[in-house]
């Protein structure tokens, strides 16, 4: 694939999940200028916002399941503010969306620290994706699978 199609499918990816939360009820906004957060996430009755970043990628159906490579910024990883981020992985899996894997940065950082990475400018995940189970490494985040759990259905 050339960097213009990964620009293309980037997009794609920011916009299957912008989706996602406009359908749970909550608005959605990209930022002007982008400094590292992808998406704002605005609960419109209390103003609560959450800061995303998404990671998207492309893979084929493969027998033993399909290995995706997300690259992460560490210095973005491992700044914490008041308003954590929460990284969504999005895999167009052949011709269609695979699951959201939904992990705050408070959890990441964690994921990632165990492994030993964290002194590299850049930070290489390989997730694996097996059926209805996905792993980071060796370790199963399979509960990290459409966890919108800080992001609860909004009726309108």
């Amino acid at each position: 694939m050339s960097a213009r199609f990964n620009t293309y499918i980037g997009k794609a990816g920011h916009l299957a999940v912008m989706a996602e939360f406009l359908m749970r009820g909550w608005n959605v906004a990209i930022p002007e200028v982008d400094v590292g957060d992808d998406i704002f996430v605005v609960k419109d009755d209390t103003g609560t916002l959450r800061r995303v970043q998404v990671k998207t990628a492309r893979t084929s159906l493969k027998g033993a399941g399909s290995p995706v490579t997300f690259s992460l910024k560490a210095r973005q990883l491992f700044t914490n503010s008041p308003i954590l981020v929460h990284y969504v992985f999005v895999v167009r899996i052949d011709d269609q969306w695979g699951p959201l894997v939904i992990i705050r940065q408070d959890m990441l950082q964690r994921l990632v620290a165990e492994k030993g990475r964290t002194r590299s400018a850049n930070i290489t995940l390989r997730l694996l994706f097996m059926g209805r189970k996905v792993m980071l490494g060796q370790t199963d985040i399979t509960n990290s699978i459409r966890d919108f759990a800080d992001f609860p259905i909004i009726a309108h």
